[in-house]
């Protein structure tokens, strides 16, 4: 889902835990040690540095990760000959992200996904927000968490090396009240997953809902219709002619939208449904039987030619399945790639679109004393 529509391992080099503190700042100007995982991704518009993190495992995969926005740049996992492809869309450079991006890669919140009319009611206060969805907001506003510059500092952990990132978002920001204290935490585990913890903390009540956005071709290039995808939900929840739920929580079996069993993307992408014509092909939530917080394995995609597999999980109550139906060859990527029509695809694991003006939905309040806690796993394998 898009603007337009819209967690080990030893790295090839250990960094020593006396250099995490000088690897911690964003603000400190680059050292001796930045070849060590660490580089200058650029400069915002004010001036502020921005930097690059750079993770691997001993397997040979690798992440890239930056503090503007969470962005994770590339991610680079084998195939079936062992043959190392980044996985991801995005750009070359940091200007790229900042002028124009659909989210490419991007730590999405405060809310992750549409509210309706940019508007909702929380202890019978109403809250405005900005309708850069029109007339919907989408995926924390205007400057949401997609495009602020985090805190970072490099961690070794058990499971591996990984980046830990936080940032304050203040009582208003973009609309949503109470000071929120949110932690990102990436890590690439030995098994060739990318693991993504979030968490957060309050001072007063306050709608939540964070998720990851990276575009994934597991092929590496060309359009993605090709991928089999299954997705163990028998429901999801259809969507008006705004991308808005209408409350409905409807049965996949009989539609298009049933991926139980494995399923080509393209399959029945074209078929004459309201819910794809609204969607421009799917962008809607699906639904699982489940309790929220249990981890689960939400969605598998195979890629037939190279025979990588990702494995998506998460204890979050839904899944957010995009086909890239709004890239359109005018975003020229990484490389030159210009990025055509269903290049990519996302698996956003979330609550569902419009939870807080849906009461019958999975609540996402977040109250004082309570953490917010949502873990992300994208694991890569391969079948032969």
């Amino acid at each position: 889902m898009q603007n337009s529509s819209t967690r080990c391992f030893k790295p090839q080099v250990l960094v020593a835990l006396s250099l995490v503190g000088l690897l911690a700042g964003c603000s400190s100007a680059p050292t001796a040690h930045d070849n060590l995982g660490r580089q200058l991704f650029g400069h915002t518009p004010d001036g502020t540095p921005v930097y690059l993190f750079t993770l691997r495992n001993a397997q040979g995969a690798e992440a890239r990760i930056c503090n503007y926005g969470g962005l994770v740049l590339s991610l680079k996992v084998p195939d079936r000959d062992g043959k190392m492809g980044d996985v991801v869309l995005g750009y070359d450079n940091l200007a790229d992200y900042i002028k124009e991006t659909p989210y490419f890669g991007a730590l999405i919140g405060r809310y992750g996904n549409r509210i309706a009319k940019g508007q909702f009611t929380l202890d019978g206060r109403q809250y405005t927000l900005a309708t850069n969805n029109y007339p919907n907001s989408l995926h924390g506003g205007v400057k949401g968490f997609d495009k602020v510059i985090w805190q970072p500092s490099l961690l070794t952990s058990p499971e591996g090396p990984g980046l830990k990132l936080t940032y304050l978002s203040h009582d208003g920001d973009e609309g949503y009240p109470a000071n929120l204290s949110v932690t990102a935490v990436y890590t690439l585990t030995e098994d060739n997953a990318l693991k993504l913890v979030f968490t957060a903390t309050t001072d007063r009540n306050t709608v939540l809902n964070l998720t990851h956005h990276s575009y994934f071709n597991l092929a590496g290039h060309g359009d993605i219709l090709h991928h089999v995808v299954t997705m163990p939900a028998d429901k999801f929840t259809p969507v008006d002619s705004t991308l808005i739920p209408t409350g409905e929580l409807k049965p996949v079996e009989g539609t298009p939208f049933d991926f139980r069993k494995p399923t080509a993307i393209g399959l029945r992408i074209g078929q004459d449904d309201e819910q794809l014509k609204f969607g421009k092909g799917y962008d809607h939530n699906w639904v699982y039987n489940k309790r929220v917080g249990e981890m689960t394995v939400l969605a598998r995609v195979e890629e037939p030619t190279t025979g990588r597999v990702m494995e998506v999980s998460s204890g979050e109550p839904g899944l957010q399945f995009y086909s890239g139906n709004f890239l359109d060859g005018t975003i020229k990527g990484k490389g030159g790639w210009v990025y055509q029509f269903r290049n990519g695809f996302c698996m956003e694991p979330q609550h569902y679109p419009d939870s807080p003006n849906k009461p019958e939905f999975p609540s996402v309040v977040l109250h004082p004393g309570d953490t917010y806690h949502n873990t992300i796993i994208y694991k890569f394998s391969v079948h032969k």
